[in-house]
């Protein structure tokens, strides 16, 4: 039998959210100025989001201390600034480590459906 694993905001309800709900929680956060989200998984994995809703930095774990992998955006110009972190931390990056919000919005569904990238994501390995 296989089991795919379960996924819940950090935060927020302890109940398991599905892909087909995720980025209306994700915008819900975002619109209420919620910029940073981590998701936590059923088998000790973590996915984090941060935005400055135009671009997200988008984080696969394996388990805490995990440099873990990112989704990147190759050949992107420039850095972009307002990733507010929980803490206030309001960081930059390069556009190169971020992806457009409607692709970040996509990986997310998918790892948060399958586990996995989508085969088509561009992502690097930062372990």
């Amino acid at each position: 039998m296989l089991v795919i694993e379960s996924w819940v905001i950090n935060g927020d309800s302890p109940v398991p959210v599905s892909s087909e709900v995720v980025l209306e929680a994700l915008r819900t956060r975002i619109d209420s100025g919620q910029l940073e989200t981590w998701l936590a998984s059923s088998s000790g994995r973590s996915l984090a989001f941060v935005t400055n809703a135009e671009r997200a930095m988008v984080m696969l774990l394996d388990d805490e201390g995990d440099p873990g992998e990112h989704a990147v955006d190759p050949g992107a110009q420039g850095a972009s600034d307002g990733f507010v972190l929980s803490n206030g931390q309001d960081d930059e990056y390069p556009n190169e480590d971020t992806v457009p919000i409607g692709e970040a919005f996509r990986l997310v569904k998918q790892i948060v459906a399958t586990g996995s990238w989508p085969a088509d994501a561009r992502w690097v390995v930062d372990r």
